[in-house]
């Protein structure tokens, strides 16, 4: 339990016992002036996504001025940043100085004994303990004073290093498998830019440039353009005919043979929302064999593109398990002539358009019988094969990058709170990390 000492040399201390705590603030909006500088300045939102533990930006900058006139400070390096409000419980270090609208208290750690680091996953492990602080109507939120008031036990020095390092080496192996799988997704997206959208090989030839791709392959590419603009003896076609395009449903809530025990994954775009890979390993609720048996396109085959089409439309993702879907998506089975590494980047390429084709009154949706007809250029056989084939070692490598890191997310949200209640030190924690990995 939160603020409960468990062992003899951990001293129960409140938070503003070992930090500062510091607000955030935001500059009039109709001045311009305001924006646009060089002081980094975050908003709850910037965290709301996936991101490092250090935080070095959000998505807007103030300029000395808009610092000046707003309650916003400059927050030091190693700050602690806490969301307070809409909603309480976001955390970050800030890995240069920052600053912060009002929806943060941050706190900055007094004394050589206290570490950031380690306040930083105390809070991330007890949001619940956070929001029991809360007050509010409108909307909850933690005030200064009632978050100095939280109390907890604070190992010495040595043991928090320990934790924070443990703890850390989780956390930065995930974080370079995200960011390798960026790298990754982002080589597949350009090479499927090149040569399927920019015509990149096809355009070489014609303005007569050395040729960048290996002989075997750079003579697969047509060397002239028809007066359609594209790759000749390439064809349009429907991706309804290239690919199978069903929908999902729900079955009743109330029928409990629909989803007690369930042990069959259902996909809803809540759980695209959270991937930070276009992987899909799991969902957050099952379906058991007659909840599956309600939904017209069944199991869906591992492989599957899913696309959602309402609520919003435009989360991706490829299925790595077998799964049913709700009616929010369309689900794209690659059994015929395009493989899904190039039906999940025809989709990223064409997102805006079928956003744009969508319809409804009350939120936009795209049907299936409006999806089925939309327009995809079609290479050759040889070109497709040649793609998937060096597409396919990029995606594999970024199915097992995901993999890995739910392992490792698994096995942190295991340790940590162990490590913070001290029930396991730091040799047993490193034997725990070793079996996992």
């Amino acid at each position: 339990m939160a603020g409960m000492p468990t062992c003899a040399d951990w001293k129960q201390v409140t938070l503003g016992e070992i930090a500062d705590v510091v607000g955030g603030g935001t500059p009039s909006t109709k001045k311009i002036e305001n924006f646009g500088g060089t002081i980094p300045w975050l908003t709850p939102r910037d965290l709301s996504g996936t991101h490092d533990r250090y935080v070095e930006r959000g998505e807007r900058n103030l300029s000395q001025q808009g610092l000046e006139e707003s309650s916003a400070k400059l927050l030091p390096t190693d700050a602690v940043l806490l969301s307070t409000r809409a909603p309480i419980g976001y955390v970050a270090l800030a890995k240069n100085p920052i600053a912060t609208n009002q929806g943060f208290r941050s706190l900055i750690v007094r004394g050589q004994h206290n570490l950031p680091e380690f306040l930083y996953y105390w809070l991330k492990l007890n949001t619940e303990e956070l929001e029991r602080h809360a007050s509010g109507s409108t909307f909850r939120e933690l005030s200064g004073s009632a978050l100095k008031d939280i109390r907890l036990s604070l190992p010495p020095r040595s043991e928090q290093r320990a934790i924070a390092h443990i703890l850390g080496m989780l956390d930065n192996k995930i974080e370079l498998n995200r960011r390798m799988n960026e790298t990754l997704e982002a080589m597949a997206r350009a090479i499927f830019k090149d040569w399927f959208v920019d015509f990149g090989p096809t355009r070489a030839k014609i303005e007569g440039r050395a040729p960048y791709l290996v002989p075997e392959l750079w003579n697969l590419f047509p060397d002239s353009l028809d007066d359609e603009g594209k790759p000749a003896k390439w064809t349009y076609s429907e991706i309804g005919k290239e690919v199978q395009v069903v929908g999902g449903g729900t079955p009743s809530t109330k029928e409990p043979s629909y989803w007690g025990g369930g042990e069959h994954h259902w996909a809803t775009p809540k759980d695209l929302s959270r991937l930070t890979s276009p992987v899909l390993l799991s969902t957050n609720r099952k379906i058991t064999h007659a909840g599956v048996n309600k939904i017209s396109s069944g199991l869906l085959p591992i492989g599957t593109v899913l696309l959602s089409s309402r609520a919003p439309i435009g989360y991706l993702a490829v299925t790595e398990v077998k799964t049913t879907i709700n009616q929010g998506f369309i689900a794209m089975i690659c059994n015929k002539r395009l493989p899904n590494t190039f039906v999940l980047f025809w989709c990223y390429e064409n997102i805006d358009y079928i956003r744009s084709i969508s319809s409804g009154t009350t939120f936009a949706e795209m049907s299936k019988s409006a999806f089925r007809p939309v327009s995809v250029l079609m290479p050759s056989e040889e070109i497709l094969g040649v793609y998937d084939r060096l597409i396919r070692p990029l995606y594999v490598r970024i199915v097992t990058n995901t993999k890995e890191n739910k392992t490792l997310d698994n096995t942190r949200n295991l340790l940590l709170p162990k490590l913070m209640s001290g029930d396991i030190r730091f040799r047993e924690a490193q034997q725990v990390i070793l079996a996992a990995t």
